[in-house]
């Protein structure tokens, strides 16, 4: 490990990186962060262990980014995040080399309860009291079976007993029971506000060309090949967006190896243009084919057996300097050493 950043905000939520050297193996890193956090789970409050705690694989190393946008704004922003979400965004993080994917301007489903405080102050409620009413009602339990042992004698059946679980539709928010008055009366979330289905969080927005639009950038690891994993990666978004609903389109919007391609190139035809010359000087100076493509052939024999021996020599030379170093620590021998 190098260093630990950590970053807060005041929404609540807390982020610690901690970033390793480029030769240690990324899954391992992130098992052993996994470990230290389950040692310090112990001694964090209830509602950061209700949330959760997400440990992931990052990496500042953008490969490119795209943008989802669909045609006249057929589809909202929150139905393009969530379909991203399910069926883009695992794709893409199976593909070898990429580190994480991320969405910008992300948006996921959520049941959002609208509540009046007039309303609610008439009522005797406050929003700590909707919270733990939710907390009751909106739960997943077995509800259990009738006429299960020990039972009466002479009963004969036994019958499982199927209750609603986690609320799903606005309507089974609406009838959450707040408060039972003293008449027998039930107080209902309906009559102090009204639940409504829509984003968890509208603290982003993002246009791509003057169009509503969800960004989805990949971010590849440390040790993957940069080209590659553009390559993969955009092929995999190819073959995902021909299933895409009618009117949603991705495109491209920046892609960092560009840069790195046109090197490529660029050494390619450099490399290409000094061998042509090569051969041409070598012709022309000899006046034979024959003779040229046996002296072309020949220049990168002898540089591959050169490099050779200068592997080689140079292990030679550290050994012989080496030597000398002991032998300008014991005078008694120096002559002898320095001249092996």
């Amino acid at each position: 490990m190098k260093y630990v950043t950590s970053t807060s905000g005041n929404d609540g939520t807390s982020s610690i990186t901690v970033t390793f050297d480029l030769t240690r193996d990324p899954d391992l890193a992130t098992v052993d962060i996994q470990n230290r956090v389950n040692t310090a789970q112990g001694r964090l409050p209830a509602s950061v262990k209700a949330v959760g705690i997400t440990t992931a694989k990052t990496s500042q190393n953008f490969v490119f980014g795209g943008a989802i946008t669909a045609d006249n704004n057929k589809y909202s922003t929150l139905f393009m995040s969530n379909y991203l979400d399910i069926y883009v965004k695992d794709s893409l993080k199976r593909i070898p080399g990429v580190a994480d994917v991320i969405i910008f301007g992300e948006r996921k489903y959520s049941m959002r309860l609208w509540l009046d405080p007039v309303r609610m102050a008439g009522r005797g409620l406050t929003a700590p009291d909707v919270v733990s009413a939710l907390s009751e009602q909106n739960v997943e339990v077995a509800a259990g079976q009738v006429g299960q042992q020990p039972a009466v004698p002479g009963q004969q059946y036994q019958i499982s007993v199927r209750a609603v679980g986690r609320l799903s539709e606005t309507i089974q928010f609406d009838n959450i029971i707040l408060k039972t008055n003293s008449d027998g009366t039930l107080v209902r979330l309906k009559d102090v506000g009204r639940a409504e289905l829509g984003a968890e969080s509208y603290s982003n927005d993002l246009q791509f060309n003057g169009q509503d639009a969800v960004g989805i950038g990949v971010t590849q690891l440390s040790t993957a090949n940069a080209i590659d994993v553009d390559r993969l990666a955009i092929a995999e978004l190819d073959r995902l967006s021909k299933k895409f609903p009618p009117g949603m389109h991705y495109k491209v919007a920046f892609d960092t190896t560009d840069a790195v391609g046109e090197s490529i190139r660029d050494v390619v035809y450099t490399v290409g243009s000094a061998i042509f010359l090569v051969i041409l000087v070598i012709f022309i100076f000899l006046g034979d084919w024959r003779t040229t493509m046996i002296h072309f052939i020949a220049t990168p024999v002898s540089l591959i057996g050169t490099f050779i021996f200068v592997k080689l020599l140079g292990f030679s030379i550290n050994t012989l300097t080496l030597f000398r170093h002991h032998a300008r620590h014991r005078p008694g021998r120096r002559r002898r050493y320095c001249r092996d």
